[in-house]
Parts: structure tokens; sequence; C-alpha cells
């Protein structure tokens, strides 16, 4: 499966979650809940999955966590907050970077419509057939 294809079933799976809890739950439900809805689609799903990064001769083990990992290719962030700012964007885009993913999706749950939370992040991702 493609990073669009996982993609469009993130997106779909996200509109309909909101939908059926509403908005300004805790993070945490709404992860839960997506990652059961992926895996029952066929999607590998790692929650909370930590990744170490290298710089110069110093190793850390965690130096971030991605709230879900989806078949080793796209990383999505989930908010749930009043308003997304630049850092939670740019940081989406430096984990990115850091795991050489090409796609990546910032959801905030708390919107009041989801398709007004759904920000998607690109790192050299080819983009014909989308």
């Amino acid at each position: 499966m493609t990073e669009n294809e996982i993609g469009k079933y993130l997106i779909d799976l996200s509109i309909q979650l909101h939908r059926k809890l509403g908005p300004g739950l805790l993070e945490i439900v709404y992860e839960t809940i997506l990652a059961y809805e992926l895996n029952l689609r066929g999607i590998q799903v790692e929650r909370q999955k930590p990744i170490a990064i290298k710089y110069n001769k110093i190793k850390f083990d965690e130096a971030f966590r991605i709230d879900l990992f989806l078949d080793g290719k796209v990383i999505v962030k989930i908010k749930s907050v009043e308003k997304l700012n630049y850092f939670h964007k740019k940081q989406v885009l430096t984990y990115l970077r850091l795991t050489e993913c090409k796609l990546g999706y910032l959801l905030n749950f708390s919107e009041p419509l989801m398709k007004n939370g759904i920000v998607r992040i690109v790192n050299q991702l080819d983009e014909q057939g989308y």
C-alpha cells in the first residue's frame, strides 16, 4: 500500500471517528481508536513508537515518539488543542526528515469540523497520481 493510499484511509477514519465522538476528548482516545480501526483494515500500526537518532557520536535512544506509525511509512501526530500552531507542523516535518519518511499527518480533533483539523505534510513525496 502506498503512502497516499494509507493517508486516504487515515483521513476517512479520522472524519468518521470525529463525527461519532465529537471534538475535545483526550488525544489517547483518538489514538487508540484510530489504531484499532486501521488495524482492522490491514494497516500495521505502531503506537508511541520511540525513534532513536544519532548526532556525531551521541546516540539518543528515544529522541522522540511517533503517536502512530503506519506500515512503517506514514507518521501521524494527534492533537486535541484549541488551535494548531507553526511548531506542531514543523515538529512533524522534523520527524519525517529524521526517519526519512515521506508523508505525515497532523490531526487536531478539537476542531468543530474535522476537515479543518487535518494537515498533510510531505517530505519529498512523489505526488503523481494523488
